[in-house]
Parts: C-alpha cells; structure tokens; sequence
C-alpha cells in the first residue's frame, strides 16, 4: 500500500473537520504499519476505526468522570467486599452491569451510619460509568438546595432537566434533610419526574417507617415511597461499622507494632 504524502495534511483537515481526531492524528503512523505488514485495505481502514473508537471512548469515559461528583477513592477495586453483607456481594455483579439503569429501577441501600452504603453505591457508579452511562453524584442535601434555588430563580424544570441528561442519580444521605416543606416539595418532584424514566440510588439510615421524618405529610411520604419502591432493589447494609472495625484494626497493628519494638 502506497501512500501519497502531498495530500497528508489536507487528509488530516477532512479528518478533523469529519471528528475524527485519533484518525486525523495516527493514519500516517497506522499506514507504515501497513505497508511493512502488508495488510490489506480493509484491514489498514478496521484498524483505525477501531482506534478511533477505542479512544473516543476513553474519552467519554474521562468526561463522564469529570462531570459525575463521583469521590475519586470510592472505587470497586477499593470496596473491602468481605465486609459487604454476603446478599449483597451476589447481588453487586448484575448491578455493576447497568441492567436496571436500562429498566430504570431504583437502588435503595438502607443501613446504620458507618455500614458503607456510601462506599457501596459510589463503587456502583464509578462501574457504570465504564460501561458508558451517565452519573451524578450528590448528597441529598445539596441536591434539595440546589433544587431550591432553582424554585426560587423560576427555573426549576430546567434544573430538573439537566438532571435528567443523567441515566443515574446517586442521592447520599437522603436522611439529613432538613424538615423544611419546600425541601419535602422540590425532593418529591425530583423523584417523581424520574419515576419509570431515569434511575436512581439512594443511600438511608432511616427505613421505609422513618420517612415521615423527611416528608412530613403522610400522603406525600406515602406517595414517594411508592414511586421509589415500585421499581427497586433493595440492599440491606447490615453488620457492624466500618469506621469502628477499622479503627480497631488500626488499634490491634499499632499494639502488635509497639509490643514488636518492646521485645526488640
């Protein structure tokens, strides 16, 4: 395969203009390549598109990170999943799959403080994200201020549309709400607007009884558990904290590490 070098930058032009970046950047070196392989044309033209696709796609994956909220740290890598409930370990495969962000179904991880609920919808996430979906992550108190403002400024069906743009809302904390109606109002047309469409997770230390403490009213409360329950999965954070486990951890190694320097 020969290649006429006079039209290389007019090549890389259409290639730009056409958005094909990776392309328009490694044709030339992807052509040497086949000209000393000796591939065939249509060999030489699968492997750039399979470049360009591969490299759009870490692309997308870095700005989906970039816009997600997502902590850095709370990875799946990062998960100490022996300490995960063991119904919820067989559960987190078919979840980091996306399946239910397809059917729009909602997670909800219920548990004590400290029980890695957190850590568990965020590793979740940051899975999700690698497959190609869009993640928001938020405290349920910022998304609610948020939401507020957006009231108050006549804009909130825009806000709640920008949120919409993403598949998966990560809502931490939902909680520690502050038991203000406005808030209850704008939290229950979030999730009432995502009900059947749009995913979302939900972390809580407070069960399903308790959420009169959120939304005050017993019809409205009523009403946003249903909408959330009805397409679900449930995830029971049981056992004892993570915080107090590691910090007992902690305690036993540096015992263990002054007990090693005593006897030295």
């Amino acid at each position: 395969m020969s290649i006429d070098t006079n039209n290389d930058l007019t090549l890389s032009m259409l290639l730009r203009g056409l958005k094909l970046p990776s392309i328009a950047a490694q044709h030339e070196e992807v052509a040497g390549q086949a000209e000393r392989g000796g591939w065939g044309f249509q060999q030489y033209l699968r492997h750039l598109i399979e470049l360009e696709h591969s490299q759009r796609k870490t692309r997308r994956i870095e700005r989906l990170l970039k816009s997600s909220g997502l902590p850095a740290e709370k990875t799946l890598s990062a998960l100490k999943l022996e300490k995960v409930p063991s119904k919820v370990r067989r559960q987190l495969p078919s979840l980091c799959e996306g399946g239910f962000v397809e059917r729009a179904e909602n997670v909800l991880a219920f548990g004590l403080p400290g029980r890695g609920k957190t850590h568990l919808v965020c590793a979740i996430g940051h899975e999700l994200i690698q497959r190609g979906y869009a993640v928001h992550f938020t405290s349920a108190v910022l998304l609610v201020q948020r939401l507020l403002v957006a009231k108050k400024a006549l804009e909130l069906e825009q806000e709640l549309k920008r949120l919409d743009a993403y598949d998966a809302v990560i809502l931490d904390d939902i909680g520690y709400i502050q038991q203000d109606r406005e808030e209850m109002e704008v939290l229950f047309t979030f999730l009432a607007e995502r009900y059947e469409r749009r995913s979302v997770l939900i972390t809580s230390n407070l069960v399903f009884s308790q959420w009169d403490r959120i939304f005050k009213d017993p019809m409205t409360t009523a009403a946003a558990i249903d909408r959330v329950v009805h397409h679900s999965i449930i995830l029971e954070m049981t056992g004892p904290t993570h915080r107090a486990t590691e910090a007992n951890e902690r305690a036993a190694t540096d015992k263990k590490t002054a007990k090693s320097e005593d006897d030295a």
